[in-house]
């Protein structure tokens, strides 16, 4: 069995994938298909057979009798790169959660300030991983629900799929919910003992990228459930089609089932489209006849296509109608109201309806309106009293301003 060699540097490996990139292309096309044929490989390659052999020995390829394919490792990164991969690594998100755990429990335990610190920074890292891979883990999804829904051509295995994708859904839901556990509850200590400004603002993201993780999820759970009702629909409705064939085959149609009443009761006439028939222009009444003359100077002029061209456009603006137009809206400045209110000692209610330094005319109902703006507004700089005045058979509290 041969050994495989290792890459040395990370400018050796991009050199190597570099240099045999249309090779790394075609073989990833075809990563749907069994693989890529050993010749066409051999063609694509750089260097032709040294390209392939020293790519199986550093496990870039793998070689399966004629044919070739992309080790694992590399495709999984290609398609984790491009977000195109369909595996939903719901596993990955768990350990994240356990490696979270493990390192609080370091930052908790260790005495060395150098060492808590990168505890801490591995801490900030896994947090932001949870949230990227949650989102990724989402969104491959979101992709495979609709793959499986419109390319899978077996009913009992697109079914199978959406039952399956919807358990991997349940396990997001699942760790959104575990890692707001230990933000919260479980590892709530160590988020008040070492929470800085950094963390304070990752912590922030994650939790609105996680509640916005699990709003789309809710969204995915009723998209899923509309498609297994679709393919119910479908599977019932092909299995009525395959009953009737079997019964026309067997001559058994119209003596076994009323189809034939069923028929005569629809009309699917008004769902086909409406005919056009059009009549063309006689050659004889073209050569012959004033009008045909016409017609032909007509065309021959090109009038009709200037007709088309132009169309229906409408007048260009005017200079006048270019200029700016400016609209000036009489309005309340409620706070230079309140201003004036706090200085003046009288009850909100009296001051409101008898001031007079308004820049508009203002009507009793407006007058109503801004009294309740400024007591819900300013709250905290006026004082309610437990005494009502009554106005228009309403009771209102009368306010005053806050003493200091």
């Amino acid at each position: 069995m041969d050994t495989l060699s290792h890459f040395q540097s990370l400018e050796e490996l991009i050199r190597a994938l570099e240099r045999e990139r249309k090779l790394l292309q075609g073989l990833f096309n075809d990563r749907k298909r069994l693989s890529l044929r050993y010749d066409i490989a051999r063609e694509l390659a750089a260097k032709k057979d040294e390209s392939l052999e020293f790519l199986r020995r550093f496990g870039v390829i793998r070689e399966n009798g004629d044919f070739v394919e992309l080790e694992d490792v590399y495709l999984k990164f290609f398609e984790e790169v491009l977000e195109v991969n369909e595996e939903i690594n719901v596993a990955s998100v768990k350990e994240c959660i356990g490696e979270l755990n493990a390192a609080i429990d370091y930052f908790q335990t260790e005495n060395n300030h150098s060492r808590k610190y990168g505890y801490l920074k591995k801490v900030k890292s896994i947090l932001r991983d949870i949230s990227l891979k949650t989102l990724r883990n989402v969104i491959d999804l979101k992709r495979n629900i609709d793959n499986t829904y419109k390319n899978e051509p077996t009913f009992a295995i697109k079914k199978k799929k959406l039952v399956h994708l919807d358990e991997k859904r349940k396990d997001i839901a699942a760790l959104i919910t575990e890692c707001e556990k230990v933000i919260d509850e479980k590892q709530s200590t160590f988020f008040l003992v070492a929470m800085d400004v950094q963390l304070k603002e990752i912590v922030t993201d994650v939790k609105l990228q996680l509640r916005e993780v699990y709003h789309n999820l809710l969204e995915l759970d009723r998209q899923i459930i509309n498609y297994l009702n679709l393919i119910e629909y479908q599977n019932r409705l092909f299995e009525k089609v395959q009953k009737l064939k079997y019964l026309r085959d067997q001559m058994l149609l119209e003596t076994n089932t009323d189809i034939r009443a069923k028929m005569i009761k629809r009309n699917p006439v008004w769902m086909e489209p409406r005919p056009r028939y059009t009549l063309k222009v006689s050659l004889s009444m073209l050569r012959t006849s004033d009008v045909g003359l016409k017609i032909l100077q007509d065309i021959a002029k090109g009038k009709s296509n200037d007709r088309l061209r132009k169309g229906n456009l409408a007048e260009p603006f005017s200079k006048e109608e270019l200029k700016e137009q400016q609209r000036i809206l009489s309005m309340v400045d409620v706070r230079e109201v309140k201003t004036a209110f706090l200085a003046s000692g009288d009850n909100l209610f009296h001051f409101v309806m008898n001031y007079s330094g308004y820049r508009k005319l203002m009507t009793e109902e407006d007058k109503l309106v801004l009294f309740c703006q400024i007591a819900a507004q300013y709250l905290d700089e006026l004082s309610i009293s437990d005494e009502l005045h009554c106005h228009n058979g309403i009771e209102y509290p009368l306010i005053y301003p806050q003493i200091a």
